[in-house]
């Protein structure tokens, strides 16, 4: 029996099972379906893609996407201790102040939420008015700075477009190196942040390959899981709550075997109604890119890093392996009358190949544009009652004529580069790019090369309405004890990657689960809430 039962170990999970057990007469029980965080290619930062459809990756592919030429496309998602932050890119962006206060959610606002991530942040540059120094996140800048990115940087700056140091202080619109969650060179995953720190607390345990299949349910309420391993059906028991942190794929897959979701759908797969919630699995959002790749005979690219001497560097905290591959970018407006950005630019030293499941051919690099803000909205949803079974994900991309105008004019901008000052000199010989200049062109090419970004959302979407899933304290509407702390929760997607997001998310929902007064603008940063 413990007082609270977490399912999943990613980024949101982290941050609970250390929040919550900071009270010594609390029991915590975190639940992961996935092996520990020993592997070396999860603290390797440029290693990440070696993890891609292994044991440390759940896996996923959308269906025939619509919108990308009827594609199927990857969508790795982190598989365990640390979830997808021991998978990601370890880029630390919080988003655009517009995009928690058009959540209009009391308590979600970027007013409330900045105290939460400047709580949650240990920044080298130090503590001041946007950051925080002492709390269990590093983050850190980047330690590789390849010739490559460098050149991009002198290209938009002659393009005459602006620079911007720091894409966290409420001003995103600009180009710059990106900060990471890195220490010393090595992955800073919320399992190396959060949980890997309080392992020895005598009141939290933490279990390892053990999927839960279903939330036990009882007269309306969270009493527990069950959760499968090595063949065996195991089940813990909640006395206070039951907390989903599955993400946005599997959390409301996770409702859904469990009871919670669409009438209709469940007595199809004879799985008995507990609380019907008509948005499970609906407004699933994401941000698709698109962009180019070159090859070049610069042998400074990333394509032979993973070497005996470059791993002696690492050891040391130095060297290309340190790289968390899309080293810097930037934010713009692709058209006047916007009010945030809504097209984000990531430059990758490497030829990131077949969605990063193929070893580059050459030295080169990759370039590309992300829409910021889609209105295309897809799903998730249950198609089988084994719980072992893949839930189906259609993320809808390109499907509505904005973000076709917002992902072609980012490509435009993308191409351009390509062609202008520095960065030129190494867009020697092309290996994906549009046909030429047209908008029909660049938008086959969108269309047929797109990929995630890897930030799905809203799942799980929080609201003040009846139809949302939760509320906004988090609580599953219809059942008794049980929430949703992660990324699905999002009502909708934040400008920028969504770690740093998902974290501050969890940060104030520790808060809220406790009971104790939120944290205020004043708080230094890493202090236990009050």
């Amino acid at each position: 029996m413990y007082d609270y039962v977490i399912v999943g170990a990613g980024s949101a999970g982290c941050v609970l099972a250390n929040r919550l057990s900071e009270d010594p007469e609390v029991r915590v029980l975190l639940v992961e379906a996935g092996p520990p965080d020993t592997a070396d290619f999860i603290h390797i930062p440029a290693a990440f893609s070696a993890l891609f459809r292994t044991q440390h990756d759940w896996d996923h592919y959308t269906g025939w996407e619509p919108g990308a030429h009827g594609r199927r496309i990857y969508l790795p998602r982190g598989r365990m201790l640390g979830g997808s932050s021991s998978l990601n890119a370890m880029i630390y962006i919080r988003g655009n102040p517009l995009d928690y206060d058009r959540w209009g959610l009391e308590g979600w606002g970027w007013d409330d939420l900045l105290p939460y991530f400047i709580r949650a942040e240990d920044n080298e540059r130090g503590a001041s008015e946007f950051h925080g120094a002492g709390g269990p996140l590093p983050v850190a800048e980047a330690r590789a700075r390849s010739a490559m990115c460098g050149a991009f940087l002198e290209t938009v700056e002659a393009m005459g477009l602006p620079l911007n140091d720091d894409f966290n202080d409420g001003e995103q619109d600009g180009y710059g190196w990106y900060q990471v969650t890195q220490r010393d060179g090595r992955r800073a995953s919320a399992a190396v942040a959060y949980l890997h720190p309080v392992m020895d607390r005598p009141n939290l345990t933490v279990e390892t390959h053990a999927q839960v299949l279903r939330v036990v349910l009882e007269g309306g309420r969270a009493v527990g899981v069950a959760a499968g391993r090595a063949g065996e059906e195991l089940t813990w028991h909640a006395e206070r709550e039951v907390i989903v942190c599955g993400g946005a794929y599997n959390s409301p897959q996770l409702l859904m075997l469990s009871g919670i979701g669409r009438p209709e759908e469940l007595e199809l797969l004879q799985i008995p109604l507990v609380a019907e919630s008509p948005e499970v699995g609906m407004n699933l959002q994401d941000h698709p890119t698109a962009g180019v790749t070159y090859f070049c005979q610069d042998e400074s690219s990333l394509k032979d890093a993973l070497n005996d001497a470059n791993l002696a560097m690492w050891m040391q905290g130095q060297g290309p392996l340190t790289s968390n591959i899309g080293e810097n970018g930037g934010f713009a407006r692709t058209r006047d009358g916007l009010d945030a950005p809504d097209v984000q630019f990531h430059m990758v030293p490497v030829v990131f190949e077949q969605e990063g499941l193929l070893s580059p051919p050459a030295h080169g690099f990759t370039l590309s544009a992300c829409v910021l803000k889609p209105r295309s909205r897809g799903m998730v949803a249950v198609t089988t009652p084994d719980p072992t079974g893949k839930p189906f994900i259609m993320h809808g991309y390109y499907t509505e004529a904005e973000d076709v105008a917002s992902g072609v004019a980012g490509l435009r901008m993308v191409t351009e580069m390509v062609r202008s000052g520095p960065l030129s000199k190494y867009a020697e010989t092309p290996n994906m790019v549009p046909a030429d200049d047209s908008d029909a062109a660049l938008e086959a090419h969108m269309r047929q090369t797109c990929q995630t970004i890897y930030h799905p959302v809203g799942t799980c979407r929080m609201g003040a309405d009846d139809t949302s899933v939760i509320d906004a304290e988090l609580r599953v509407r219809g059942v008794e004890g049980l929430r949703v702390v992660d990324a699905s929760v999002m009502p909708t997607v934040p400008r920028g990657n969504t770690n740093a997001p998902t974290i501050a998310i969890a940060e104030r929902a520790a808060d809220l689960i406790r009971g104790v007064s939120v944290a205020g603008a004043g708080d230094v940063a890493g202090a236990p809430a009050p």
